[in-house]
């Protein structure tokens, strides 16, 4: 069992940062307590074995935002057999009121920088978008005048290939009604021979 006073200096009073070390040293099992100091530092008393308290060490160095750690003294005491838990050592009611709020003022002005960097790479990206967007835009447009060219054309082409049906049309049916007047007329010429020589037979009969 190994014991370590540890204190802390920075921004570490009202920014939630006794909360963060209660909840990192009860993660690992240690006992001991953690309490701000008059001059504005924070006061961690820790103990267990030597591997866990390195850990707890290293783990303080890399607190999150809004904490920001300027110095860490750390120097070895002799355990406390009798303390088995880990604590905040609370102040006056007014004290803590005032590290409540700063705490939740400084975690919102966080969220307030990182809203703000997100605003900024927003309006990167809508202005992104506009300048694609414009390009879409003219690319649509000769695409328009392309399609209207083609819409054109065929249209053009359809009225050609009609004319040129038409022709056909007038063609083959003037063919036709000359094929059906032929035949017409041939019928008519061969039922006429038919008739001529059943005559000369019948003649030849009675002779």
């Amino acid at each position: 069992m190994k014991a370590l006073h540890i204190k802390v200096t920075g921004k570490v009073q009202r920014v939630g940062f006794r909360r963060y070390i209660l909840d990192l040293a009860q993660e690992l099992g240690l006992a001991g307590h953690v309490k701000n100091l008059p001059d504005g530092s924070v006061e961690v008393f820790a103990q267990g074995p030597q591997d866990i308290l390195n850990s707890f060490l290293d783990r303080i160095k890399k607190s999150p935002p809004p904490v920001l750690i300027k110095n860490i003294q750390v120097r070895e005491v002799s355990p406390k057999p009798e303390v088995k838990t880990f604590r905040i050592v609370f102040g006056e009611l007014a004290e803590e009121l005032q590290e409540g709020f700063g705490a939740m003022q400084s975690i919102f002005m966080e969220y307030w920088k990182e809203f703000r960097e997100f605003r900024k790479e927003f309006r990167d990206f809508r202005e992104e978008f506009r300048g694609e967007f414009r390009d879409f835009r003219e690319e649509f447009r000769e695409f328009r005048g392309e399609f209207r060219s083609f819409v054109k054309a065929t249209n053009e082409n359809f009225k050609l290939v009609m004319e040129k049906y038409g022709e056909i049309s007038n063609k083959l049916t003037i063919i036709l009604e000359t094929l059906v007047k032929e035949s017409k007329e041939t019928r008519e010429i061969l039922n006429e021979t038919m008739k001529s020589l059943r005559k000369a037979i019948e003649k030849l009969g009675k002779t």
